[in-house]
């Protein structure tokens, strides 16, 4: 790159923090503490500062809410109370369910975001519905995309609400050892935003344009406290579980009975850093994945939705691309090969996980887990451990360095030289400019792997400018032949891509449109090995068009050319030809996608596609329906239905994937739902049944039940029974 290039990529990060600093929230130190029951009558409130004045960011964010929302803050030196009026025009409340951690969009809530370092690239929020179901949440990556918004971060806190005529009250109490921040700290950042599905409104405290995501840190004000905070008290909390468990494998007629005992630590360590610790960890409560049906050539990545793995999460698993080259996909451990190739479950031991603020600069990562041997599947034992650190530059900026190592420190007669252990290493900058315009992120990363010492690196380049009217983004990235991360994602080998994209977008002042887009994105992909041979080129081109009541379409055009280099069968077929090698494909496809309005008690999607594929073609529905009997019932059902009719000797196929799901919400402590999921591609009609009683704070009972039928013959499967105690004990 030139050095006029270099020149205004420094520039963009240097700027000061780019939104209105007018607005202050006096946060009034208090020496009692408040009942929280969501009645602001006690006399204390009356001493704290008022703040009222929201924005409207969505159907427009040039002018003032119209319905009136006022905050007030204070503290003492155990908790951060807010005492909130949040005005309607009528208690008419969207509310789809009970249960904690609730989606924001389409209901009625309000959240509070606090950047307790300033940072502008991490924070905290919670939120609270009419009803007092609340929700928490960790942001990171300056808010600037979905993947840093993660709803699986628990925390004790204290929240309830009082529905009024006019208005509903909300009274909280957030322990301040929930939160991360610097001793003899005065100021924090603070944002809150809130959705009123009666006047159709979001609207936000700090003014955010809706070209940004509402949750964007670039765009908050100050909280200023009356007294410094002190030190953070430093509390253990001890999870324990006990889990009894009842399975049977109908393919080899073996059941099986036990029980499992292990548990979580979690110790702060001053006032930035967490220390986890886990001892033989069950996730046996955890969600079931949704099936995806790929008929691409490549591996999907599915969320992370394991709770020890989910705090901090930005300082591991962001490194590289996410696309191509992720170095650390925490899903990798306690899942491996076992010698038919075949991918299964892998007991962890034990782990900890060390992370947070080592300075208001400065964020550490430090993670070590054992997983155990399996010698009749010929799986090793491995550590796998990864550090990072990060520092912070300008304004929202940061460098970070990482350190990545899997190593089997025995022994054993089935695996290779190259299998002993895998190492890789890198650097990653990141750009986020003051007011979220410019994005980006530059890396190169490299991979130790025993005999292996070329093309085993990596490295990319994205940056990426964003405004009311008009976006475009440069990204580009390598993949060496021989780069290899066993803990990460690497979806491809031997690449040269590139990724541009231009983005026009069109807001009519009258009308019942929201916005127009129109995208265009050339995507390219070169083989070093080949000669640097074009074997992949897409051009796709999309409108699409969001209403003011909320609901969208949009049509998708998708120009291909696919060149290739392995014989291919996307029917998954036993015994199916395969689409030959070293041949070239052109091939073009449609789509078309309806959302309607998810206010409404019933919602649903549509989406057809039709075109081209390979050297047949390829028809689509899909799609999902959504039944809202509030705020106890959910009934929703995914689909998905593909016919693929390939020429002569190819085999034409028709798969299906149907997901039914129930969730009922007895109350605000007993949830049960059940998930079934049928695909004929994978061979499964698979039921997922899950009770949950959250007896105390953060303390549950689950009694989960899973079953599995192949869809052939609709023989039994897989059948297991898991009653799960676990309790949060603070020390």
């Amino acid at each position: 790159m030139n050095k006029t290039f270099w020149f205004l990529f420094l520039a963009l990060t240097t700027t000061a923090f780019g939104q209105n600093k007018e607005k202050e929230i006096f946060v009034k130190f208090i020496d009692q503490p408040i009942l929280v029951d969501g009645d602001l009558s006690e006399n204390i409130w009356e001493e704290a500062f008022e703040t009222a004045d929201f924005q409207q960011y969505f159907p427009s964010d040039s002018v003032v809410a119209k319905q009136k929302t006022s905050i007030k803050m204070l503290y003492d030196q155990v908790n951060l109370y807010l005492g909130v009026k949040v005005y309607n025009s009528g208690n008419d409340f969207v509310i789809p369910s009970l249960q904690r951690d609730f989606r924001a969009g389409n209901n009625d809530n309000i959240s509070f975001i606090f950047d307790t370092f300033n940072d502008g690239t991490n924070a905290f929020l919670f939120g609270i519905n009419p009803l007092g179901v609340r929700r928490e949440a960790l942001i990171s990556n300056g808010g600037s995309d979905l993947s840093g918004f993660t709803t699986s971060w628990d925390v004790k806190w204290r929240g309830e609400t009082k529905i009024n005529d006019g208005y509903y009250t909300v009274e909280m109490a957030i322990p301040l050892t929930s939160m991360k921040f610097k001793e003899g700290e005065t100021k924090w950042r603070f944002n809150s935003y809130r959705f009123d599905m009666q006047e159709n409104e979001t609207s936000t405290y700090s003014n955010i344009p809706q070209n940004q995501l509402i949750f964007n840190l670039a765009f908050m004000e100050d909280m200023v406290f009356e007294k410094p905070l002190g030190k953070s008290r430093t509390p253990l909390a001890l999870i324990p579980y006990v889990n009894g468990i009842s399975q049977r494998d109908f393919t080899i007629s073996d059941s099986d009975a036990q029980y499992k005992i292990g548990g979580d630590a979690k110790l702060a360590i001053g006032n930035g850093m967490n220390l986890d610790l886990t001892l033989n960890p069950d996730f046996s409560n955890v969600e079931v994945d949704n099936v995806v049906t790929n008929l691409t050539r490549f591996e999907i990545s599915l969320p992370e939705r394991r709770q020890f793995f989910i705090d901090n999460n930005d300082l591991f698993g962001t490194f590289g691309n996410e696309r191509d080259s992720n170095p650390f996909f925490s899903r990798r451990i306690g899942l491996a090969k076992n010698k038919d190739g075949e991918t299964i479950e892998n007991r962890i031991i034990g782990g900890m996980r060390l992370s947070g603020k080592l300075s208001e600069d400065w964020r550490l990562g430090l993670l070590s887990i054992q997983t155990d041997e399996d010698l009749e599947n010929e799986i090793a034992s491995n550590n796998n451990t990864m550090f990072s650190l990060q520092k912070k530059l300008f304004s929202r900026s940061n460098i970070g360095l990482f350190f990545i190592n899997r190593e089997t420190f025995k022994d054993y007669g089935f695996i290779s030289p190259q299998e002993k252990y895998n190492r890789v290493f890198g650097i990653d900058y990141n750009l986020a400019s003051a007011d979220n315009k410019w994005v980006g992120k530059f890396f190169l990363h490299q991979s130790i792997t025993p005999e292996i010492e070329d093309k085993n690196g990596t490295g990319g380049l994205e940056l990426v400018y964003n405004s009311r009217f008009f976006n475009f983004g440069l990204r580009g990235n390598y993949v060496g032949a021989q780069f290899n991360s066993d803990l990460g994602f690497i979806r491809r080998k031997d690449i040269i891509a590139a990724r541009p994209f231009v983005e026009f977008s069109f807001w009519p002042k009258k009308g019942k449109v929201n916005n127009h887009n129109l995208r265009l994105s050339p995507n390219a992909i070169w083989r070093p090995g080949l000669d640097l041979q074009n074997t992949d080129f897409t051009m796709f081109s999309s409108w699409t068009t969001k209403y003011q009541n909320q609901s969208e379409w949009s049509a998708r055009m998708f120009n291909r050319y696919t060149f290739l280099t392995e014989g291919f069968d996307p029917s998954n077929t036993d015994g199916a030809v395969s689409l030959p090698a070293n041949v070239g494909y052109h091939y073009t496809s449609f789509e078309l996608r309806y959302q309607s309005d998810r206010r409404k008690v019933f919602s649903y999607s549509f989406e057809p596609g039709f075109g081209q594929f390979y050297n047949g073609r390829r028809n689509v529905i899909q799609g999902s329906l959504n039944l809202r009997l509030q705020p106890k019932v959910i009934v929703g059902l995914q689909y998905e239905y593909n016919q693929l009719r390939m020429p002569e000797p190819y085999t034409d196929t028709d798969i299906w994937l149907i997901s039914p799901r129930v969730a009922v919400t007895f109350n605000k402590s007993i949830f049960w739902t059940t998930l079934i999921q049928y695909s004929n591609r994978n061979d499964n009609l698979g039921l997922n049944s899950r009770l949950q009683w959250r007896f105390a704070p953060l303390s549950d009972l689950f009694l989960v039940y899973n079953d599995n039928y192949f869809v052939t013959d609709f023989a039994p499967k897989f059948r297991s029974l898991n009653l799960k105690f676990t309790y949060w004990l603070n020390i």
